[in-house]
């Protein structure tokens, strides 16, 4: 019964779009990328400990330390782990990659929040001078996630921090959202 349904809602989809003038079809963007990876190893990947839908929420700060230009404030660490891993024979380096949401000129994750001149930094709390520079195609690969031989879990710190490129930033909320996924080396 579950399948007919599937088939319905598919011929319904398509009735639909054969309803739509060709030239609305000819002007749309109409192109699906897919993208995947076929691996030896795969873990089951959290973030603070949630496998699904994690938030990684900032202490509030005052606009104050947010007005001088490249200023940066409120750095919040979050654990990446993975468990559930085959133990490898020798030790599997894993790269953490980032696909940031609205990201600016400047590489961060925009504000979809009210604040202004406000952006969300990623970035590896031991190197917190070098934010991760999201505005590549496929996203940044961090590195820092390491199964050790014989292992099957590990984990790794990143953090998140308010930036404001112009300074002046102002009151109000801070959203900013990023797709992450892990790569065996």
């Amino acid at each position: 019964m579950l399948h007919s349904k599937k088939i319905a809602a598919v011929a319904v989809c398509v009735a639909a779009a054969a309803a739509v003038p060709a030239s609305v079809l000819a002007a749309s963007a109409n192109t699906l990328n897919f993208q995947g990876e076929v691996a030896t190893q795969t873990c089951e990947v959290t973030v603070n400990g949630n496998a699904t839908n994690p938030t990684v929420p900032l202490p509030p700060v005052s606009v104050s330390v947010l007005q001088a230009a490249g200023s940066n404030a409120g750095m919040t660490n979050f654990t990446i782990g993975v468990t559930g891993c085959t133990a490898p024979a020798s030790a599997l380096p894993i790269k953490t990659v980032f696909v940031g949401n609205q990201v600016d000129s400047n590489g961060n994750l925009g504000n979809t929040g009210t604040a202004t001149n406000v952006a969300l930094q990623l970035l590896d709390p031991a190197a917190p001078s070098t934010p991760f520079n999201l505005s590549g195609a496929m996203g940044y690969a961090a590195a820092g996630l390491n199964l050790a031989a014989g292992a099957t879990a590990s984990t790794h710190d990143f953090a998140v921090r308010y930036y404001s490129a112009t300074g002046n930033a102002t009151a109000g909320s801070v959203f900013g959202t990023v797709q992450y996924a892990v790569s065996y080396q």
